[in-house]
């Protein structure tokens, strides 16, 4: 495999069957607890910025001259947005001084909120996705994993802040 190809993979996890994208959002959960292990929020906050960028010039490269400008193989769009979703996690993990585990909720919350925003597609999702070529590829996972991060934060304030869980 080319490296372009094991980027936009991401291993090669895109080539699961079926949901190439759920599969990619999963295998891009343990990752960023690792990233969060090593080097806390700071490093998952590069690894975003890395996987983004790499994805960019990965999924480029993987669909040049291709009438598919989104292969359903690509999922390194779906490993920066989860890794979006995930960051407030992290925050907050680190923030607290509480063992990543111990927040699992908020992997949930940031594993289903980044999936419907990515299927669903609203708003500046939508538009992005429209946009075509490898950084609209990317892009609208961003965005989904943007909304994600928003949800998780929302969901953490309620349950921490107003019911006092």
């Amino acid at each position: 495999m080319r490296a372009a190809q094991l980027i936009a993979t991401f291993g090669g996890v895109g080539y699961l069957r079926p949901a190439p994208g759920t599969w990619g959002s999963l295998a891009a959960l343990p990752v960023a607890a690792l990233l969060h292990v090593i080097g806390g929020p700071v490093l998952l906050g590069l690894g975003i910025v890395a996987s983004f960028a790499l994805g960019w010039w990965a999924t480029a490269l993987e669909t040049k001259g291709k009438e598919d400008h989104d292969p359903s193989e690509i999922v390194i769009d779906e490993v920066a947005g989860q890794w979006l979703a995930f960051l407030p996690v992290s925050i907050g993990a680190a923030h607290a001084g509480a063992a990543l585990w111990a927040l699992w909720p908020g992997f949930v919350t940031a594993f289903l909120l980044f999936r419907l925003f990515d299927i669903w597609k609203p708003g500046p999702v939508g538009w992005a996705d429209r946009q075509g070529g490898a950084f609209g590829v990317m892009l609208d996972d961003l965005i989904a994993g943007l909304f994600a991060a928003l949800g998780v934060m929302l969901f953490a304030w309620l349950s921490h802040g107003v019911l006092g869980l």
